[in-house]
């Protein structure tokens, strides 16, 4: 499939009369015929090709004047993995619309994070999109109030404040355009599916849509092996860990299931849950594309035997892109064991406590401006680690060094190696797990050198580097395999 900016019609239409569920999220098909749009995967009969028209976003079939399918939900589908491929202005723009910033901070707000004039974010959306950052912004409102209905006994006036709406009409005018039901419609249509909970106010549990095939051991077990006491946690089946969010905080659990993650989130407000959703898809990196990513590294050879015996392995990437810097530099040069001890010590006496009445999460992970905060003397690790702890800590404590979803993945690389400690190692980790650069490498990496010596791959740095660019972009993805040759706790999903 060619880029969202030049949809190819010829293959449009062959996904969509092979109902192929891959290309769910990368383009919408509106029918002239019925004035609904769909997913490629709808599986009603497919309309003829003269009565398709091919749209990039949801929002660009709402504004062109169509509604939601009933059968299929395109909004339900997974988002594009254009917007984790790139790096430019439209990708992160819509990394940061995903984080809710439009319903925060307006266009203007949007267009001040991206270093760009209004005028010219809107445009390069518009060109490429078919819509521009209110109506993209307004097409996740709709699906984040049909969530909201369809999941919750809540009132509709609280959806329609927790789903980013201004005023109660406008929720209803866009459910009523959109889905071609009012709420209380939608609402009824369901009362099977609704999942209220167990009572706890502010509780919902949701699916979170994959394409697949998703190999969950090396995505959970790395999360599991890692994890932060009293941040987060392997509990009856899910990884849960506390969140902190634009208006509030919250707790979430996910749990692998063949077809979806079981996803339940309990928040302090509402209003977050479309910032929530969005952070834990791009924790467990939901929006990629598999298959684009096993067929080029299946084409190295000594790849393709890891690649052909667990297939769709994901990058595990994180909530908190500051958090996980942090972290990065506690892991440098110790075990998983004493990077978790380090990092507990710091949850415990710099965290924000909080309840968690199922289970053992006590603290939001420190803030940066918390740790900033730190007497260096205190901290148990070399002299040199503290220098580069204190240093990273105040640069994003005081805004010098900013790393988010709408980050220059080039421009954040070079601020982080002009960091002391900072190395090719750190930097990359970081540019993988925490900025989300799917062709970020680790030719340094002890495992990764000892996954490649076994392999027969080059083992030193600098010829595994040339072998690795016809795996071009997906090194990350490289990496994953590589390091699950070893027996390490990350590699297994938790019993």
């Amino acid at each position: 499939m060619q880029t969202a900016t030049h949809l190819d019609r010829e293959h449009c239409v062959r996904a969509v009369q092979s109902k192929d569920a891959r290309f769910d999220g990368w383009f919408y098909t509106a029918v002239l015929t019925t004035g609904i749009y769909c997913r490629p995967s709808c599986p009603v009969v497919p309309p003829k090709p003269e009565n398709m028209t091919f749209h990039p976003s949801a929002a660009a079939c709402q504004q062109a004047g169509f509604r939601a399918c009933k059968r299929c939900r395109p909004d339900t589908s997974p988002g594009s993995p254009e917007w984790n491929l790139r790096a430019d202005l439209v990708a992160r723009a819509m990394r940061l619309i995903a984080d809710g910033v439009v319903d925060r901070e307006g266009v203007p707000g949007l267009a001040a994070r991206l270093g760009y004039s209004t005028r010219q974010v809107e445009r390069q959306l518009l060109a490429e999109l078919g819509a521009g950052p209110l109506a993209l912004a307004r097409a996740q409102r709709a699906q984040t109030a049909r969530l909201l209905i369809e999941t919750t006994a809540l009132p509709m006036a609280e959806i329609a404040f927790a789903a980013g709406f201004s005023s109660i009409r406008t929720f209803n005018d866009t459910v009523r355009e959109v889905f071609a039901l009012s709420p209380s419609e939608l609402r009824d249509r369901v009362p099977a599916r609704r999942a209220p909970g167990d009572g706890t106010p502010g509780t919902l549990s949701l699916r979170l849509p994959f394409r697949a095939p998703l190999n969950p051991s090396n995505l959970f077990g790395h999360l599991a092996a890692t994890a932060v006491p009293g941040v987060e946690e392997w509990r009856d089946g899910a990884y849960r860990r506390t969140l902190r969010l634009p208006y509030g905080h919250g707790i979430v659990a996910l749990t692998p299931r063949p077809d979806h993650i079981a996803c339940r989130l309990t928040l302090s407000d509402l209003r977050d849950l479309p910032v929530a959703i969005s952070r834990c898809r791009r924790l467990l990196d939901l929006d990629a594309d598999p298959v684009a990513v096993d067929d080029r590294l299946r084409t190295d050879p000594l790849l393709a035997p890891l690649v052909d015996e667990g297939p769709g392995r994901r990058v595990p990437r994180t909530v908190d892109e500051a958090e996980f810097a942090v972290r990065a530099v506690l892991g440098q040069q110790v075990s998983t064991a004493a990077a978790r001890t380090h990092a507990a010590r710091l949850v415990t006496s710099h965290g924000k406590p909080l309840d968690d009445p199922e289970g053992g999460l006590t603290h939001l992970f420190p803030s940066p401006e918390a740790l900033a905060a730190v007497d260096p003397e205190t901290l148990a690790m070399p002299r040199t680690r503290r220098t580069t702890f204190t240093t990273l800590v105040r640069q994003l404590a005081d805004g010098t060094l900013h790393l988010g979803v709408e980050s220059d993945w080039a421009e954040a690389r070079a601020r982080l190696l002009d960091l002391p400690g900072f190395g090719p190692w750190t930097v990359d980790v970081i540019a993988m797990r925490a900025l989300g650069d799917p062709d970020a490498f680790l030719p340094t990496d002890l495992g990764i050198r000892r996954a490649a010596g076994a392999l027969g791959l080059p083992s030193t740095p600098a010829a595994l580097t040339a072998r690795a660019e016809a795996w071009r972009p997906w090194r990350a993805y490289a990496v994953q395999y590589l390091w699950a040759t070893d027996s390490h706790p990350i590699n297994f999903l938790p019993v």
